[in-house]
């Protein structure tokens, strides 16, 4: 189904696959390597005119309302007054103002004003989700845009995106730039054509079980080239585009052709084509080579999305894949809550309790007009299982109702909502306990779905593509692959209207009003102030996780903080609540000695286990006092911040006085990217050298010293029973500007004006 080359590979007339080393070409490694899709587009964005080390600025930004506040936030503290670039605002995650009452209207109400004041685009709740209308209006072929959300991707239409934390945009609204070293490329290489009954989900999921665990695109871009591309439709390209984040890439972009002109033709925007291709030799970092006809439907059991098997496999081995999945429950879930899928098994059948088809994923027109051509005449019927729909915007919502598509899910019983990505991050359709949920959405971690382990209360998410959920509805809840559909499919054709953007989405044209004032909530609080970095640093470990990996989900939870989401103090209380609930006290105890220095006051005083550390630090530190050390807290995880962008994975352990992370590596480029953003160290050690655990002090002496002189190794010492044992952390390449950012303490002190 799948081969994945151990050497990097030429790519001859966007056909032909050559391994490195196997044949004379008529071009060069280094001159092969600037003819992939990718180069061209990131060397147009590039200003440092050094193709080794970019800095990138992008053509648009994009953020919904979890995270737009902070943004504008930490913009306006250093000094912005207008955006320079088109800036996005839509509002798609907290679109429920009965979650959390009216603050999330007045999330919205910030937005509003804010778009208005300083020329932005405002994209009121329930019309779009924020990368369906991203696709719908914004994206251009051989165009970026960077977004503050992982799922930020529409290669598909030849734009390249990117998903961030916050801090990320902030530099580009400031007109700073994007600054990494320039990234590998991998050829995902497409040939054949899809069975009957694949989706775009399926073929998403078979490529991350092959290439998460072993790391083979991690950072780099994803280039889908080869003859199956032209096989595909534009959404199916796009529903498979937007789940690539889930492989831990850095970013995609597709080779584009008639069905993607057709696309921007369609959507009344014709000049935003670009016939995209790769050169007549091209030299890719590595290749993935995938047969589309052998793909079948697939599901990926919880708690990962690589964690996927065929339908058809999972129902013949159920028991074994149950085991499996209960073993890796208990990695999850650190054996706090028992968990088990056995009771689902009905005479021998797996049975689901509701299915979801919704958001960037699963939202789209092809999608749900598939699933109403398996459903349609059938019933989901009158037990436990339930349907929900979301379309992932408003003009296609519309276009199902005209075509009648609309009718018939709610003939079968289906719920068809409107454009909300909530049940994607826990804020919408949370399953009862124990409940079984199958979805066309991106992500099935631990709790992501909305139950709370903190509570009791487990409920679990299993990923498929809409035609599978259809035939799994149409057979009353009972796990079913598409392939078993023996109807036809419609294939029916898409009109896009926008009148109903023309008529709800403001759009300033880029046209600032410096006389808006801006609107307010009372949860809206600016971020509290943070202190350099200082000469020696006392760190308490207070927290140690040693799961494989650690999601952001993990790190701040994400359905119900929804509501805090623009007040750092407020979300900060739920920092690490599913993982280790007594992180947010110990945090707290540390930061007293923090806040006494900051006031010149003795810090043991405040924390008083702090005494006999900082007496063991002055036997052979004699000059270490309250003038120039810091005291904070640090976590160790082995491998932490899979999944969503979100900056406050970082924010709000540095609101709790956090000032480093220590981890074997960092899942992401951009949870690491968070980290240094908010001023936190992004300390390496190698695995099995833990000279520490949960509880114990270390002391970085001169570590100011060591971040501004670029020290490869930095000395560390862990105070413990009278004695300063040393062990060495690494930082990893850092620019200068990000140095100067964790030495400032944070990007709002870098910034601040």
């Amino acid at each position: 189904m799948m081969k994945l080359y151990e050497k990097g590979v030429y790519l001859v007339k966007g056909t032909e696959i050559v391994e490195e080393g196997t044949a004379a070409l008529p071009v060069s490694r280094e001159e092969a390597a600037r003819n992939t899709i990718a180069y061209g587009i990131l060397k147009n964005h590039n200003t440092s005119g050094n193709m080794e080390k970019l800095q990138i600025k992008f053509d648009k930004l994009t953020s919904h309302d979890i995270t737009f506040v902070g943004i504008i936030q930490t913009a306006r503290a250093s000094g912005l007054e207008k955006f320079p670039v088109p800036y996005v605002l839509t509002n798609c995650h907290n679109s429920l103002c009965a979650v959390g009452g009216t603050i999330n209207e007045d999330d919205h109400m910030f937005g509003l004003t804010c778009a208005k004041k300083y020329g932005g685009v405002y994209v009121p709740p329930h019309q779009a989700v924020i990368h369906q209308y991203a696709r719908e209006m914004l994206a251009g072929g051989g165009k970026m845009i960077l977004g503050s959300d992982s799922h930020t991707r529409y290669g598909a239409l030849g734009t390249m995106a990117m998903g961030e934390g916050g801090p990320e945009l902030v530099k580009q609204l400031l007109e700073q730039t994007y600054d990494i070293n320039m990234p590998g490329v991998v050829a995902i290489y497409l040939k054949g054509e899809p069975r009957k009954g694949v989706g775009p989900q399926d073929v998403a999921l078979a490529i991350i079980k092959e290439v998460f665990a072993n790391g083979y695109v991690k950072n780099k871009v994803m280039e889908f080239v080869g003859p199956g591309v032209a096989n595909l439709s534009a959404d199916f390209r796009i529903g498979i585009d937007v789940m690539t984040t889930e492989t831990t890439c850095l970013s995609s972009i597709w080779e584009t052709d008639g069905k993607i002109e057709e696309f921007y033709a369609i959507h009344g925007r014709p000049e935003d084509y670009k016939e995209l291709k790769p050169g007549e030799v091209a030299y890719y970092d590595g290749c993935v080579e995938i047969d589309l006809g052998e793909i079948r439907p697939m599901i990926a059991m919880p708690f990962h999305p690589s964690n996927a098997y065929p339908i058809d496999e999972v129902k013949a081995n159920l028991y074994d894949i149950l085991d499996d999945v209960e073993k890796r429950a208990q990695v999850s879930l650190d054996g706090k809550i028992p968990f088990t899928l056995r009771n689902k098994v009905i005479d021998g059948k797996l049975y689901v309790d509701q299915g979801i088809i919704a958001g960037c994923a699963g939202g789209g027109f092809e999608n749900i007009c598939a699933a109403a051509d398996i459903l349609r005449g059938a019933s989901i019927g009158s037990d436990a299982f339930t349907l929900s729909i979301y379309p992932a915007s408003t003009p296609i919502y519309m276009e199902l109702a005209k075509n009648g598509v609309l009718a018939d899910l709610i003939g079968t019983g289906a719920v068809v909502k409107t454009a909300f990505c909530g049940p994607c991050f826990g804020a919408g359709d949370t399953p009862a306990n124990n409940a079984f949920s199958i979805r066309h959405s991106t992500r099935n971690f631990p709790n992501r779905e909305g139950s709370k382990i903190q509570n009791g209360q487990i409920s679990s998410v299993a990923l498929m593509d809409a035609r599978s959920i259809a035939a799994t509805a149409a057979n009353k809840g009972f796990l079913t692959s598409a392939e078993e559909y023996t109807g036809e499919f419609t294939n029916q054709k898409y009109f896009f209207d926008k009148t109903i953007y023309e008529n709800r989405v403001f759009d300033s044209k880029g046209v600032a009003d410096p006389s808006v004032e801006i609107q307010f909530g009372p949860n809206i609080k600016d971020w509290p102030k943070m202190s350099a970095l200082p000469e020696h640093m006392i760190l308490k470990v207070v927290s140690e996780i040693h799961d494989p990996v650690t999601t952001t989900d993990e790190l701040i939870p994400s359905g119900e903080t929804s509501s805090y989401r623009s007040n750092p103090l407020g979300l900060a209380e739920f920092t690490l609540s599913r993982k280790d609930p007594e992180y947010v006290g110990r945090a707290k105890a540390v930061q007293a000695a923090q806040k006494a220095i900051e006031e010149d006051r003795c810090p043991a005083e405040a924390f008083p286990e702090l005494k006999p550390v900082m007496e063991c630090i002055r036997a052979e530190y004699p000059d270490v006092d309250k003038t120039n050390v810091g005291v904070g807290s640090t976590i160790f995880a082995v491998k932490p911040g899979d999944g969503s962008a979100r900056e406050q994975a970082a924010s709000c352990q540095k609101v709790l006085g956090g000032w480093a992370n220590v981890a074997n590596e960092y899942a992401t480029k951009r949870y690491r990217s968070n980290l240094i953003n908010w001023g936190m160290l992004p300390f390496l050690i190698k695995e099995g050298e833990l000279p520490f655990k949960n509880g114990d002090f270390l002391f970085f002496p001169q570590i100011r010293k060591a971040v501004t002189e670029k020290e490869d190794l930095i000395t560390g010492y862990v105070v413990k029973e009278g004695k300063l044992t040393p062990f060495q952390v690494t930082l990893g390449e850092l620019t200068d500007d990000e140095r100067e950012i964790i030495l400032k303490g944070c990007l709002i002190n870098y910034n601040r004006r």
